[in-house]
């Protein structure tokens, strides 16, 4: 089977002790693309650097919401710079998020350094990125945490890429899956959604259309559930844990279980959909 990862950060600094490992273990269980997402205007020439040592990465370049703040005065140039480098390159992963702002920790370790820029320092850097991606008609991979409603607004009102666009590890409710899927919307199953407390999102991704499914690991963040952890986490100098690309493989396994179909079926299902949106 041809398996395809939606969604990955396998450029994050956690995996480069490992990605001689990482890569043999992704070609061992049979995965054909992986879409990699560089986040900041930091890290684009880190994702730039992997996609010309294995093919099997798909470069995705974008400035993600957290990283909005923070952003140079060039960087509208500077991606634009990246995208042009590569004919393959996706645009992401970039998008809305009201959880920085409304629920996380003052001292959370993960936004260290960065200035959360409000929704509407937010919005306008997305709408540009969207119009983008709607103007060459770019693969998009958009986050979205907390502010489903926005993203709808914005997005109902703006040009989009014809070919669609995805909204990796989408938690948002079935109502509002509906109402993206008419937009063009894609949307990629996660395996932390394997997590007992994910029960909704499960049930979600059980009914989702299946021309509209992908699927992700967005490692080396989202881990599963320890138990279907089949590649065993990394553990990074500080004692934090990485998960492992290849348990990409039991993401799928998990939602053809959930779907009620076969592995092979899903697989088939979810090629196609990933060329339909993915070819260049």
């Amino acid at each position: 089977m041809n398996l395809y990862d939606a969604h990955c950060h396998d450029h994050d600094a956690w995996l480069t002790p490992h990605r001689a490992q990482v890569f043999a273990d992704l070609a061992a269980i049979g995965v054909r693309r992986a879409v990699v997402n560089g986040t900041c205007e930091t890290d684009w020439a880190d994702v730039a650097a992997l996609a010309k040592k294995f093919p099997v990465v798909m470069p995705s370049f974008g400035l993600h919401p957290w990283d909005a703040g923070n952003r140079s005065p060039d960087w509208q140039k500077n991606l634009l710079t990246a995208l042009d480098a590569d004919p393959r390159a996706a645009l992401g992963e970039f998008g809305l998020d009201r959880w920085i702002l409304d629920r996380a920790r003052p001292d959370d370790p993960r936004l260290a350094g960065l200035r959360r820029a409000p929704i509407e320092e937010q919005l306008e850097v997305f709408l540009w990125q969207l119009d983008l991606a709607a103007s060459r008609n770019l693969p998009a991979s958009i986050h979205c945490l907390e502010a489903h409603g926005a993203l709808f607004e914005a997005m109902s009102h703006a040009k989009l890429p014809a070919r669609g666009f995805v909204l990796h590890a989408y938690g948002g409710s079935a109502e509002m899956a509906k109402r993206f899927a008419d937009l063009g919307a894609y949307f990629s199953f996660n395996g932390y959604f394997l997590n007992p407390r994910k029960t909704a999102l499960r049930a979600l991704y059980a009914e989702l259309p299946a021309d509209r499914l992908l699927v992700e690991t967005d490692a080396p963040a989202m881990r599963l559930p320890e138990s279907l952890e089949k590649f065993p986490p990394f553990v990074a100098a500080d004692g934090s844990l990485a998960n492992h690309p290849a348990n990409l493989a039991m993401t799928y396994t998990s939602l053809a279980e959930l779907r009620g179909v076969s592995l092979e079926s899903l697989a088939s299902q979810v090629e196609a959909n990933f060329q339909r949106l993915f070819a260049t």
